[in-house]
C-alpha cells in the first residue's frame, strides 16, 4: 500500500476523533450489557442493589420481570428482553431464575452466565428432579404453600427464615408480603439445550442456603466447571444481603467472556 495512502488512512481517523488505540479498545473491551432475571415468589426489585452497583460502573443494566405463570411464558420474557440487547451480554439468574436462564442462554447475545444461588439443570432435568439429588431446608418443611388453583407461596411467617435470614427484618417482612404467586409448574419445567453447555459459567454458593441446598449448588458448579465462589453464612437472598460480592462475580463474567 502507498505510504501517502496510509497516511491519509491515519489523517482522515484522526480528523474525526478515532485513534488506533480506540478502535483496539472498542473492540476489545469487555462486556457491558447485563440482563438480570428473578426467581420464584419474587419480582425484580430484589436486584435493586445490584442494579445500582453495576449502574454506576457504567454497565447497561435490563431487569426481566418474568410472569412465573409457566417455564415456556418466563423463558419467552427473557427471551424477549435479550432481543433488545445492543451487542453481547452476560445473563444472570437467581434460584429458579437459573433455569431460566439454562434454557434462554442459547441465545446469540449471550456470552456468559452467572448463576447466583441457583439451578442449572442439564437437558431433560428440572429444578424438582435436580432438588431430590441434595433436598433443602424448606422442601422438608411444611413452608411451601398452594393455592387451589395451583399456585405457590411461601407462608409468610416462614419467609424470613427459609429466603431471607440475613436481611433486615422489615425487608424480609415485606418481601414475606408481597411475593409473587408461582405456578408449581414452573419448577418441573425440563431444559431443551443447556446453555451452560456451550458457554462459560459462574456459580455462587450461598452457604446458609434453605430454599437450595449449598451442597447442590457446589455440584452444579463442578459439574459445569463453573467459576465458583461462596459467600459464608449467606441466605438464599445473598444477592440482596451481599450486593458487592454478587457484582463482582457478574464484573468478572463480563471482562472475561468473548464469543
Amino acid at each position: 500500500m502507498p505510504t501517502n495512502f496510509i497516511k491519509a488512512a491515519m489523517m482522515t481517523l484522526c480528523s474525526i476523533g478515532i485513534s488506533s488505540t480506540t478502535i483496539a479498545q472498542s473492540t476489545g473491551g469487555h462486556v457491558t450489557n447485563i440482563v438480570l432475571v428473578h426467581g420464584a415468589w419474587v419480582d425484580g426489585s430484589g436486584w435493586k442493589p445490584v442494579y445500582d452497583h453495576l449502574v454506576r460502573d457504567g454497565y447497561n443494566v435490563t431487569l426481566v420481570q418474568e410472569p412465573l405463570t409457566s417455564f415456556a411464558q418466563d423463558v419467552a420474557a427473557t427471551k424477549r428482553v435479550l432481543a433488545q440487547q445492543h451487542g453481547d451480554c452476560i445473563l444472570v439468574g437467581h434460584s429458579y431464575g437459573g433455569s431460566i436462564i439454562s434454557e434462554a442462554g442459547t441465545d446469540s447475545h449471550v456470552v456468559g452466565l452467572v448463576y447466583i444461588a441457583a439451578h442449572m439443570p442439564d437437558a431433560g432435568e428440572s429444578e424438582a428432579s435436580d432438588g431430590k439429588r441434595y433436598p433443602s431446608a424448606v422442601s422438608l418443611s411444611n413452608a411451601v404453600m398452594k393455592s387451589a388453583d395451583g399456585y405457590t407461596y411461601l407462608d409468610p411467617s416462614a419467609f424470613p427464615k427459609y429466603f431471607a435470614a440475613d436481611l433486615q427484618p422489615r425487608q424480609a417482612g415485606f418481601e414475606a408480603h408481597s411475593q409473587i404467586e408461582t405456578a408449581a409448574t414452573v419448577f418441573t419445567g425440563r431444559i431443551t439445550v443447556p446453555a451452560w453447555r456451550s458457554k462459560p459459567t459462574w456459580m455462587m454458593v450461598a452457604t446458609a442456603d434453605q430454599i437450595i441446598n449449598p451442597n447442590l449448588e457446589r455440584w452444579y458448579a463442578v459439574r459445569a466447571h463453573s467459576h465458583k465462589v461462596e459467600i459464608a453464612g449467606a441466605s438464599h437472598s445473598v444477592y440482596e444481603s451481599h450486593p458487592d460480592e454478587v457484582v463482582k462475580m457478574i464484573e468478572d463474567a463480563a471482562r472475561r467472556s468473548r464469543k
